[in-house]
């Protein structure tokens, strides 16, 4: 396992290349670097015992699992790109591409070799189709959930506008119209999200009520408008009922995420876990108790620990406790995807070994 030592951190245009949600695909602008790197604190890299020292891209790689065969730490990728400032137009990384590992001046950088010639890696921003340039995360997993994930108050909720009544039945699916009151000057084919309020979301460490968890019920267009208005429904995946809150489908902003450390000391917990089982692995969307009062932004990269237990010395020493704690290990770690204003939605990206709620967050 090699270590090295860096001052430096490169300003670099996008890890996730290129977003995919439904048809659009949107694309990042550089990040300011961290306050950490404009002080000169030193950022230790460590490359992976086993790294590759050649490796080629296929379809279906992202950048944070290639990342991950070179470094200990994915996150600190851009700390590996040599930034050559002749480039006039950045390149990503494509499947095809073949990557080394070379040593310039002592220190290990990555290089491209594409079409028989070789070129240095400087990250930019490429918009392009989605056969392009590789993502950072598998977003394929997480993009429908992102646009219909959220938390909101009780007075939030009340309100929205609401289906005042279903034309048919009890309850209405897809395909099924309903009747909408609240509605601000809707328009006819515009689309809106079936929401319902879920579970009170609890800071486990305050206990103070942080909100409710928005319930996805499906999506419906407007059919004919009015105060009061009918609604298509177009897709369900529960069943639509009197008292469903309403909310346009607005185009999601960029989901840009440049995984990176928080730049002030952070501590937090896992609040719960999408779908509500107990135990957590890689991939999976978990909901913790920070968010943009917090300082919270996407792509900040968090630790995850397991509390050490209060266990006992069964041979205790002279002069010591019967009882002492274990000290907490590292078991994790995860990305903020979609901060909101007291609590944040992320992506666990490593697992070493099974992850709960409860589970405490630190800077990596």
């Amino acid at each position: 396992m090699k270590i090295f030592s860096t001052r430096r951190l490169s300003c670099f245009g996008l890890l996730a290349a290129t977003l995919l949600i439904g048809n659009t695909v949107t694309a990042a602008t550089p990040f300011s670097v961290s306050a950490a790197a404009q002080s000169g604190t030193v950022v230790e890299v460590v490359l992976n015992a086993d790294h590759p020292e050649r490796y080629t891209v296929v379809k279906g790689d992202t950048l944070w699992d290639i990342s991950a065969m070179f470094l200990r730490d994915p996150w600190l990728w851009p700390e590996i790109w040599d930034v050559n400032p002749q480039i006039e137009n950045p390149h990503l990384i494509y499947p095809g591409d073949v990557l080394t590992l070379v040593w310039l001046e002592g220190k290990p950088r990555i290089i491209i070799q594409r079409s028989g010639t070789s070129e240095k890696i400087v990250p930019g921003v490429r918009v392009n189709s989605a056969d392009a340039a590789i993502a950072t995360i598998p977003f394929d997993r997480i993009s429908a959930f992102l646009s219909r994930a959220g938390v909101a108050s009780k007075q939030e909720m009340q309100k929205l506008p609401y289906i005042a009544a279903l034309r048919n039945a009890m309850i209405a699916g897809a395909g099924d119209e309903v009747y909408v009151r609240g509605l601000k000057n809707p328009q006819i084919g515009e689309v809106y999200r079936v929401i319902r309020q879920g579970d009170k979301v609890v800071d486990p460490e305050t206990n103070d009520r942080l909100g409710y968890e928005i319930i996805y019920i499906g999506s419906g267009t407007i059919v004919s408008n009015g105060d009061t208005a009918k609604m298509m429904l177009n897709d369900t995946t529960r069943e639509a009922k009197e008292g469903d809150r309403v909310i346009k489908v607005d185009t999601l902003p960029p989901l840009n995420f440049y995984p990176r450390s928080p730049e002030t000391e952070t501590e937090g917990q896992i609040i719960s876990v999408k779908d509500g089982v107990s135990r957590i692995g890689q991939y999976q969307m978990v909901l913790i108790n920070r968010g943009l009062e917090h300082g919270m932004e996407p792509g900040y990269v968090l630790s995850i620990w397991q509390p050490g237990k209060e266990v006992y010395d069964r041979k205790v020493s002279s002069g010591m406790s019967k009882k002492f704690m274990l000290p907490d290990e590292r078991i994790g770690i995860l990305m903020v995807l979609k901060p909101m204003e007291t609590s944040s939605y992320a992506l666990v990206m490593e697992a070493y070994s099974e992850i709960r709620t409860g589970d405490r967050l630190r800077n990596p």
